[in-house]
């Protein structure tokens, strides 16, 4: 089975940059069948992709955060980022990696636990 796992810190503050890492085990991230995302969720906006890193690096941002999202991998280790500049207290929420499909969107049927990330003054 597939599992994947947050990492990163719980606190920033505004204008800081934030980096999350995902650690994916039971699965290579250079697999071609799947692809790698991130998403958030807070309570007033509920989830929001974030964005998604393909088997083989290519990358794709949702549109209202593309100036800010970066995200990258590491397949020695097999984990792949987030980065986010510029942070506010409008990007607290839960952020997740999650897993897809690489050709055809299926919903994503393994997920990270979540971690909590606040940004406050």
């Amino acid at each position: 089975q597939v599992k994947l796992q947050e990492s990163g810190p719980g606190l920033m503050k505004p204008s800081q940059t934030l980096s999350l890492t995902c650690t994916v085990s039971g699965g290579s991230i250079t697999n071609s069948y799947f692809a790698w995302s991130w998403i958030r969720q807070s309570p007033g906006q509920g989830l929001e992709w974030m964005g998604t890193i393909g088997y083989d690096g290519s990358t794709y941002y949702s549109p209202s955060l593309k100036n800010r999202t970066s995200i990258s991998r590491d397949t020695s280790k097999n984990q792949f980022s987030l980065q986010l500049n510029s942070v506010t207290p409008e990007d607290s929420a839960v952020y997740y990696c999650a897993m897809r499909m690489a050709t055809m969107f299926r919903g994503y049927p393994n997920w990270g636990q979540g971690t909590q990330v606040t940004v406050a003054a």
